[in-house]
């Protein structure tokens, strides 16, 4: 019923392959997250039944919602905007938080991982085009940002995330991800401490295989997996 899932990450995953090569990669060193925001449960199951390990969800009431009937062996993602009143219902359900871009979201991350007992990965989330619209750290602000970052006790910062501008054109947003993985190189060089340039998080259906050349190690795909999601959602 869903061969279509499997026939779809197959393809998704030969041109992360070619991507990678390009850059001089193997296709192992970069993480596929399969993006389930409005995917019914069944559909995220024959992913995950294909061999797909990392999901990644956009809003938590729908992470919550489908957590409990998903296979233990998983890894969520909380990639969508996070409000410091939802991170309590997520902090014990994901492996990495990539939408960080306020020190009161932070504060209230690290307050929520000690009371779980646990240590909470993240990724500062930077709006590397600027765009009104979307969220993240000014480009011009993110090193500020990140050593104030640093100092939370139960966080590990683990690299950075960005959402580029739509377009038909993926080679517009090419810049972008240069600037990207240019600004993660300076950060990697302070050599903070509790800080780790680990993931660099972009590109999704759209741009993913210049995401990837341009640097990008964790590419976040919904569309290329499951199809077209329903208008307004």
């Amino acid at each position: 019923m869903y061969e279509y899932i499997a026939s779809n990450i197959d393809r998704v995953k030969e041109r992360i392959k070619k991507a990678a090569e390009r850059s001089g990669r193997s296709v192992d060193d970069i993480v596929l997250i399969a993006v389930t925001k409005t995917v019914d449960v069944e559909r995220i199951k024959a992913a995950v039944n294909y061999g797909i390990k990392d999901l990644g969800e956009n809003r938590v009431q729908e992470l919550t919602a489908k957590y409990p009937y998903i296979s233990d062996d998983v890894r969520w993602h909380m990639i969508g905007r996070l409000q410091t009143n939802k991170v309590k219902y997520i902090i014990d359900r994901v492996s990495l938080i990539h939408s960080v871009d306020s020190l009161k979201l932070l504060k209230e991350i690290d307050k929520r991982s000690e009371i779980a007992n646990r240590m909470m990965d993240i990724l500062i989330e930077v709006n590397v085009a600027g765009e009104a619209s979307k969220g993240g750290v000014a480009v011009e602000d993110v090193i500020d940002f990140v050593k104030q970052s640093a100092v939370f006790e139960n966080i590990r910062i683990k690299g950075l995330m960005t959402v580029a501008p739509q377009t038909d054109d993926p080679e517009i947003v090419r810049p972008y991800f240069a600037q990207m993985k240019e600004l993660s190189f300076k950060i990697e060089k302070l050599k903070l401490d509790n800080v780790e340039m680990k993931y660099l998080s972009m590109g999704m259906s759209g741009d993913f295989e210049v995401a990837i050349e341009e640097g990008s190690n964790m590419v976040r795909i919904g569309t290329a997996i499951f199809g077209e999601r329903p208008i307004n959602t």
